[in-house]
């Protein structure tokens, strides 16, 4: 914990170029746009957060905030191609193709009844746009590491939390007190954790014990945020560390409790879990696209299918209709804490119901599942399955060579010629009378 006892106060440690080993070639060039025209304008222009911190660990910097004492309609005059975003956060956003570059002007804490401020009754803050200076702007921002200024002036980095010592010993410090911290946005809980796992950080103890008191206050942050935060944990690259770092700090059972209850039950589903999340990180580290569908369908395997079952026994439906609306009701309850598009949850209840299919893999309907939109996403989900022995490896053969297969191999390998012939009907169409000849 790094606390200021006067915020704003406290002269900043410059740290001379010579000292330290960043460089602007770490940076986009957008970015250095934006800070020196800001700069040639007579405004004060820092890179500020993530993108200085890992410049620091040689991590190749992907996103760049600037902050700067310009405000945000004086960011607008000096950028044709910016916009304004936000109400909790009044932002700029510079736009450079597909680029786009933050800048916050510095902010301060609110000491005026009429300040643009305003929290929840648990002190999260739902809306904070006073300005003020970088003295003051340092204390708002979350993690000492996230603390740190690159000046394009001088190039050099003031830092006012000793970040800079914090990042050398791979340390997460929370500025200020860490229970009012929490408290004022509970998100930080997670991004302590996704920090912890990207960057190989151990969480400070004064962290750690707040974010054990505080685990519940995940459930007061809008629901839409906390599926952002879903895919920035699990779709980084380190979706195995982080996992087991949110069940450590009791913050998995409060984004996923139908799935947290049936890990403590069942160490199959734990190595189904796990072994689909290795399997992610690793497509994220080949450059592989990865969609939070198929992850979040593994999360819910479990609790869907034990759903399915009561229903099926209950209700005597089919095992796909089962699994699908089993699916539904599922979600329905996820809803409540990770709101999840519904872009995502639909073809999840499809891949989820096609996997009773795989196991039938003889006549038409077993070889048109090869032509099903959802067979690609349902097929991995079968591997993995019987990657824990839960499904026939022999099944998950069959079904990878089907795919390598011409239509003639196909039509035999599902024994299609050997399929009975179905006898045809009787003719709905009534034949015509002939016409008796007329006596004459």
């Amino acid at each position: 914990m790094k606390n200021s006892g006067n915020p704003g106060s406290d002269a900043p440690k410059i740290i001379a170029r010579a000292a330290h080993n960043v460089s602007r070639k770490a940076f986009s060039k957008s970015a250095l746009k934006v800070l020196y025209r800001l700069d040639k304008a007579g405004y004060q222009a820092f890179l500020v957060g993530g993108c200085v911190r890992d410049a620091m660990l040689d991590l190749h910097p992907k996103d760049f905030d600037v902050a700067t004492n310009a405000t945000p309609d004086e960011v607008r005059a000096l950028f044709g191609n910016c916009r304004l975003i936000g109400r909790r956060f009044r932002l700029a956003h510079v736009r450079f193709g597909r680029e786009i570059i933050e800048v916050a002007t510095f902010r301060a804490a609110a000491n005026h009844v009429d300040d643009d401020v305003e929290h929840d009754h648990e002190g999260r803050i739902l809306r904070d746009n006073v300005y003020g200076t970088i003295d003051e702007d340092v204390w708002r921002r979350d993690f000492t590491c996230n603390a740190l200024y690159y000046n394009i002036a001088d190039f050099t980095i003031w830092d006012y939390t000793d970040g800079f010592e914090d990042v050398g010993r791979r340390q997460l410090v929370l500025i200020g007190d860490p229970e009012q911290r929490l408290r004022e946005d509970p998100v930080r809980m997670l991004r302590a954790v996704r920090f912890a796992a990207k960057l190989d950080f151990s969480i400070d103890p004064a962290v750690v014990e707040a974010m054990h008191h505080h685990a519940r206050l995940l459930s007061n942050v809008p629901a839409a945020r906390l599926f952002d935060e879903f895919l920035k944990l699990f779709q980084s690259g380190h979706a195995e560390r982080t996992f087991d770092l949110l069940r450590e700090h009791g913050l998995f059972a409060e984004m996923f409790p139908a799935t947290e209850q049936e890990l403590n039950k069942d160490d199959d589903f734990m190595r189904f879990v796990r072994a689909a999340l290795q399997n992610t990180d690793r497509r994220v580290n080949e450059g592989k696209s990865v969609t939070p569908m198929f992850l979040l369908g593994v999360f819910f395997w479990m609790p869907v299918r034990i759903l399915a079952e009561t229903r099926r026994a209950e209700e005597n439906v089919p095992e796909t209709q089962s699994l699908s609306l089993a699916s539904y009701d599922i979600v329905a309850q996820q809803q409540r804490r990770i709101s999840i598009p519904r872009r995502f949850t639909v073809p999840m209840r499809e891949m989820l119901a096609l996997q009773p299919r795989f196991l039938l893999m003889r006549g038409r309907r077993a070889m048109k599942l090869l032509d099903h939109r959802r067979f690609r996403a349902a097929y991995d989900f079968m591997l993995l399955r019987a990657e824990i022995g839960e499904i026939d490896s022999e099944v998950a053969r069959f079904w990878t060579e089907a795919q390598t297969l011409s239509a003639e191999e196909r039509a035999e390998s599902f024994q299609l010629n050997a399929q009975p012939q179905k006898k045809k009907g009787r003719s709905s169409r009534r034949r015509r009378r002939r016409k008796q000849p007329q006596d004459s």
